[in-house]
């Protein structure tokens, strides 16, 4: 932890307080102006698309990976390794190659057009690709694994005699799922959750690749600093700023919810 994570983190906290080289690079003299470049409104601008697009894709991956992961979980033992094993394949595929698979799919010319066209769904093809939709579909596309699989482990460790009481007791189904099962698998719906979130917030090659130059998030906007404009004491700040924000976020939630558990337990 301290020499792949610790050390790293306070060379990137170092850097972020120097200046930048004439030539790029980084000239070790105390400033603070890279933290005020980041009240620039164009920077506020380019923190909310990347939380929204981020949030959008957390909950979107968690309405469609609990269902999954439920059926997997109650499914028969000889199954679930086989589902199992469907939800892991993509992994087996590189990213970069996955990404560029989408490029293909929403393209005016792609599969989905052609496809919509050929029903007659549609006369015109629509413009999908460079868009914030094209780079949601990526993203949880490329997430959605990270939610199935905590998921999975929390729904398949659930009591089922809890759930069978109450429907005894004549509980309604959304009342079952409200105050039975998600309370049961919240662990595995934060882990879920933060194991979405964190890669989405900070997504560069998704949004690059399908969000062309029209989207920027702030992943892209820490690579254009190190890569193009070799100003890396700004993408430093950007960088540990992101890393401060999420995770006092993550902090003051754990800290919110271990309060409310022990008011709900009268402690």
């Amino acid at each position: 932890m301290g020499i792949f994570f610790f050390i790293p983190l306070l060379i990137v906290l170092a850097v972020s307080f120097a200046s930048r080289g004439t030539d790029g690079g980084v000239e070790w003299t105390f400033s603070l102006t890279n933290y005020a470049h980041l009240a620039d409104p164009l920077y506020f601008r380019i923190y909310g698309r990347s939380i929204a697009l981020a949030l959008a894709t957390t909950a979107l991956c968690l309405l469609l990976g609990f269902p999954l992961a439920y059926s997997i979980a109650r499914a028969p033992i000889r199954w679930q390794g086989i589902w199992l094993l469907l939800v892991m394949i993509p992994f087996w595929t590189n990213f970069l190659v996955r990404t560029y698979a989408w490029m293909f799919i929403l393209r005016t010319e792609g599969l989905m057009n052609t496809l919509l066209i050929n029903l007659g769904v549609m006369t015109q093809p629509i413009e999908l690709l460079y868009s914030d939709w094209a780079i949601l579909i990526g993203l949880v596309y490329g997430y959605l694994p990270f939610m199935v699989l905590p998921l999975y482990a929390a729904t398949e460790r659930l009591d089922l005699s809890v759930v069978e009481a109450a429907w005894d007791l004549y509980a309604t189904g959304w009342s079952v799922f409200w105050r039975v099962i998600l309370p049961l698998t919240k662990p595995g719906v934060i882990a879920g959750c933060i194991l979405v979130f964190i890669p989405s917030l900070g997504a560069f090659i998704t949004p690059d690749l399908l969000g062309g130059a029209k989207t920027m998030m702030v992943g892209n906007l820490i690579q254009h600093e190190y890569l193009v404009m070799r100003d890396w004491p700004l993408g430093s700040a950007i960088s540990f700023s992101l890393m401060a924000l999420v995770l006092l976020a993550v902090m003051a939630y754990f800290k919110t919810d271990g309060r409310l558990d022990r008011l709900e337990r009268g402690v």
